[in-house]
C-alpha cells in the first residue's frame, strides 16, 4: 500500500491513467490493464462526465460510460457545480454503473467547461469550488478526489484552495502544474506537486510530462507524491505499467510471463504493434458501430504516433480504412517490418 491511501487504500500501485476526453474508454483501459502487473491496483478513470447529463443517461448506450464486468477500482470523473445535479450523478455512478470513488474535475480548461462554470473555473472561487466538493461528499459514500491545475495566482493560493477541498472532505488530490492558460505549453512545475504533498495530509498524486519509466520514478523520488498519472504517453507505452512493475519487482503481466517489459527502441516499436492490434479486437467486441470504433482508434493513433517514428505514414495510411477488418490488416502490414519508437516527442502537438 501506498503511504498514504487512495481509493481507501485499495490501491498498491503507483501509476496511474489520467482521463482524457475521446480517450479514456473502457477500450483503453482494457488494454492498459493486459500489461499491469497481477495482484497490482491503481484507479482507473473515465472521460469527464457532465453532471447535467448522468441523471438522464442510459448508460448502456454511452461510450463515455461503457464499462466491462471486470472492471475494477473505477473512479469517473465529473464536471459540475449544481447539488441536485451532482446528487443524482453520484448515486447512479455508485449504485448502478458499479463506481468505486468519484473524481471531480478541476482542471478542465476548456471553453465549454469554463462556460458553464466548471471545470478549472471552479479554481476562481475557493469558497464555491469547496462547496462543490462539501456537496458531493453529501451525497456519496464513495470517496471523493479532485483534479486541479496550478493557479493563476500564485502557489500560496493554489495551496489555501487545496486545503479548503481538504477541509470539504476530498481524500485524495491529482495535481497537473500548468496554468490553464498554458494548456500544454512549457514544462510542468513538479516542485508545486513537492510543495502540495507537504501542505496537505491527504495523498497527492502527480501528473504532467510523464513519457518514460524514468519520469514516474523521477517524480515520485523529486516530488515525494503517493502515485503519478500518465496520459498521452500511455497512449504510446501503454506497457510503462509493465516497465514500472518490472522495476518494482512485480511479476510479467499474465500471458507475458518469462518476458522482459520491451526497452529498446526496436523492441518498443514492436510492442506498439501488438498493442494497436490488442485494441482492435477490443474494440471489435463493442457494440459502438463500425463507424465510432473507427474514429476512436484513429484518434488513439493522432495521439500515439507522435513516438513513432513513421508514425505520420501509418496516420495516413489509416486515415482511408472502412473497417476494422481493415485496419488491423494495415496495422500487421505496417509492423510486419522493424519500427522503432522515440523516447521523447513534443507533448505540445
Amino acid at each position: 500500500m501506498l503511504e498514504r491511501p487512495i481509493l481507501r487504500g485499495e490501491v498498491n500501485f503507483p501509476l496511474c491513467l489520467a482521463p482524457m476526453v475521446g480517450l479514456t474508454h473502457v477500450g483503453f483501459r482494457l488494454l492498459l490493464k493486459s500489461y499491469m502487473p497481477p495482484g497490482a491496483r491503481t484507479i482507473w478513470p473515465t472521460e469527464m462526465l457532465n453532471s447535467r447529463r448522468l441523471p438522464h443517461e442510459v448508460f448502456a448506450r454511452v461510450p463515455e460510460c461503457s464499462r466491462h464486468p471486470s472492471e475494477t477500482d473505477l473512479v469517473p470523473q465529473i464536471l459540475g457545480n449544481d447539488e441536485s445535479e451532482i446528487a443524482r450523478s453520484v448515486k447512479r455512478l455508485d449504485e448502478e454503473w458499479g463506481a468505486s470513488g468519484i473524481d471531480i474535475n478541476m482542471g478542465c480548461p476548456v471553453r465549454k467547461a469554463l462556460s458553464h462554470n466548471y471545470g478549472v473555473a471552479l479554481m476562481g472561487d475557493a469558497q464555491y469550488a469547496r462547496d462543490v466538493v462539501a456537496m458531493t461528499v453529501r451525497h456519496t459514500r464513495l470517496p471523493v478526489s479532485v483534479k486541479l491545475r496550478a493557479a493563476d495566482a500564485g502557489t500560496d493560493v493554489l495551496f489555501r484552495f487545496a486545503e479548503g477541498l481538504v477541509e470539504a472532505g476530498a481524500e485524495w488530490l491529482t495535481l497537473h502544474p500548468r496554468r490553464a492558460e498554458q494548456k500544454r505549453r512549457g514544462s510542468a512545475d513538479w516542485s508545486m506537486i513537492h510543495d502540495l504533498r507537504h501542505v496537505v495530509p491527504v495523498a497527492v498524486i502527480g501528473n504532467g510530462d510523464i513519457q518514460q519509466a524514468d519520469d514516474v520514478f523521477r517524480m515520485l523520488d523529486e516530488t515525494g507524491c503517493d502515485a503519478v498519472m500518465a496520459g498521452r504517453a500511455l497512449t504510446a507505452r501503454p506497457w510503462l505499467l509493465w516497465q514500472v512493475g518490472e522495476r518494482l519487482g512485480w511479476p510479467a503481466p499474465i500471458g507475458r510471463e518469462g518476458e522482459r517489459a520491451p526497452e529498446t527502441r526496436e523492441e518498443e516499436g514492436q510492442e506498439f504493434g501488438r498493442a494497436v492490434l490488442k485494441l482492435i479486437a477490443i474494440l471489435a467486441e463493442l457494440p459502438w458501430g463500425e463507424d465510432l470504433l473507427i474514429r476512436k482508434l484513429r484518434f488513439f493513433l493522432k495521439n500515439a504516433c507522435p513516438w513513432l517514428e513513421f508514425g505520420h505514414a501509418l496516420e495516413a495510411k489509416m486515415s482511408v480504412v472502412k473497417s476494422l477488418a481493415e485496419a488491423q490488416q494495415v496495422i500487421a502490414l505496417f509492423f510486419s517490418q522493424t519500427q522503432s519508437m522515440s523516447p521523447r516527442t513534443d507533448l505540445r502537438y
